[in-house]
């Protein structure tokens, strides 16, 4: 709350970040992820433990990891908003590229769920194993930088990564009852609040992942 308070009380601090996120949107990107879905993680340690750190959780080399999938959220965010409602004109719902500029309507709810659904479900479970096996990597190396550098073994994590809760919960549950309507807000928000708001999906982003793993 004190980390966003700034933003909704100061216009000085708002229009300053909007300003820098529109003429350095990857850079905020890498920023906004590696801090805020890292802190959705440590509270997700917290939860399990009762503790916001522990030796091996690798608080920096998660930030690495989350600031680089912040990039490639940035360029799916990218994608999918043009694509998608090129695709849904094609399939002939030709007012679909327009229609995302405009007021709320529902004609605009269907093309942001549509935005949401096909990104969720084409890249979003890519991004999340990535970021399990990055995830196993770290703890297998003490959680250290320097460990953290060495070659990721991708063959060796993905055999044994626990496919049960990655599929029956990060994929089946938090996907389509999480991920996909939150992102519909998301698209149907405003471009500056889209910003502020997918900042806070980060912290959920990385608690979710977080408690993920610590399912048996």
């Amino acid at each position: 709350m004190l980390f966003f308070l700034p933003f909704f009380t100061c216009s000085y601090v708002f229009d300053s970040y909007i300003n820098f996120n529109a003429a350095h949107g990857m850079v905020m990107s890498f920023i906004k992820f590696a801090l805020l879905a890292t802190l959705g993680e440590i509270i997700g340690l917290r939860i399990k433990s009762g503790y916001y750190y522990q030796k091996g959780f690798g608080v920096i080399p998660r930030a690495i990891v989350w600031g680089f999938l912040g990039l490639t959220i940035k360029m799916a965010f990218m994608i999918f908003a043009v694509g998608t409602p090129v695709f849904l004109a094609y399939l002939g719902l030709e007012e679909a590229p327009l229609v995302m500029k405009q007021a709320f309507s529902l004609e605009k709810l269907l093309v942001a769920f549509s935005i949401s659904a096909a990104m969720n479900l084409i890249y979003a479970p890519i991004m999340m194993t990535l970021h399990k096996i990055t995830d196993m990597h770290i703890l297998e190396n003490g959680g250290t930088v320097k460990g953290f550098f060495k070659p990721i073994q991708f063959g060796q994590h993905f055999v044994n990564l626990n496919w049960n809760v990655q599929w029956n919960f990060v994929f089946k549950k938090t996907i389509p009852f999480f991920w996909i309507p939150a992102h519909t807000i998301t698209f149907l928000l405003p471009p500056d609040f889209q910003v502020l708001f997918a900042a806070v999906l980060g912290i959920a982003l990385g608690m979710i992942l977080a408690v993920a793993g610590m399912k048996k």
